[in-house]
Order: structure tokens, then sequence, then C-alpha cells
């Protein structure tokens, strides 16, 4: 997983072939299939482990701020962060909805983001910071933000500039919902 995710960042997935991978890894194609029924189910992994470390490390960024409404633009800035991430570019934003689809790209997503910020956005209208309204809707509509804002920064020609006006975006979204 370690040199097919090296690979993949270095070139994406359609330019590296699992010829390449085994040989890089050192490992028989046999090893391969043993452990990963093709490409894709390969990728699927290596999707999955840098995609939960992006998240990660953003949900520990949100967990430091001593405020739900803190919490959530900490969070914001560490997934834009993250967007920033040459593998994160590659693995996450531009290869995985092509190879695995934008239904299990997003189901994904829902599985390691959509929890937290959910419950970030819970506890912020519970203290006051956001005004009440239907939470369920209300997360799905913030970690649409949050994909959109990355995909922006991933496809742009400058990528810092971009992470810089998403995040200005996003701040004017949150404190549009402040109480």
């Amino acid at each position: 997983m370690a040199t097919a995710r090296a690979l993949w960042a270095e070139r994406g997935y359609a330019e590296v072939g699992t010829e390449e991978i085994v040989r890089t890894a050192g490992v028989t194609r046999g090893a391969l299939y043993h452990q990963f029924a093709d490409k894709r189910d390969l990728f699927r992994a290596v999707f999955q482990e840098v995609d939960s470390e992006a998240v990660a490390r953003a949900e520990r960024r949100a967990l430091a701020a001593d405020e739900p409404l803190g919490s959530l633009r900490a969070g914001v800035t560490g997934w834009l962060e993250a967007a920033t991430d040459p593998e994160v570019q590659r693995i996450v934003l531009l290869d995985a909805p092509a190879v695995l689809g934008w239904e299990e790209w997003r189901a994904f997503g829902e599985q390691t983001a959509l929890a937290f910020i959910t419950g970030t956005l819970a506890a912020a209208m519970e203290s006051g910071a956001i005004r009440r309204q239907p939470l369920p809707a209300l997360g799905h509509i913030v970690v649409g933000a949050l994909d959109e804002a990355a995909l922006f920064i991933a496809r742009a020609e400058d990528p810092p500039a971009a992470r810089e006006e998403s995040e200005a975006v996003l701040a004017g979204l949150l404190d549009g919902l402040a109480s």
C-alpha cells in the first residue's frame, strides 16, 4: 500500500500500473492479488487511509479549540490545509471520485467527516453559539461546502490562493450561523 500510495500521489492512478507497483514494492503479483481483488481495490484501501488521515488532522485541530464555533472554524482550516497537500489532492480529491465513483467517494466522506461535523454543530447549537436548525440538513450542507472548497483548491492553478479564498468564504458561512 505504501508503494502504491507514493506512486499514485506522484503520478495519479491512471499512470501507474500494478506491474510497476509490485516491482517497486519488491513483491509478486500473487502477493498483491492475495490482499486485493484488483488495482481498484488497492486504490480503495489507499484512498481510505489518506482520507482518514486528512480528516483526523482536521478533527485534532477542531478538538483543540475551546468553544464550538471556534472548533468549527479550526476544523474548516484543518480540512482546507489538507486540501493543499499534493497527496490528498491527487488521491482523495482528483482520482478517488473518478476511480471509485462519486457515490462511493461521497459515502466514505460521510462516514469519516459527517458524524464529526454534525456532532460539532449540535454542540454549537446546545451552547447557543449557532441558532437551532435542522441538524441533518445542516451537517450535509456544511460537509458539501467543505468538499466543494477542497475540490476547488485541488483544481486551482494557485492552490494557496484558492485555500485563502475558500477559508474566507467558509468563515462567512459559519459567521452567518452564529446566534
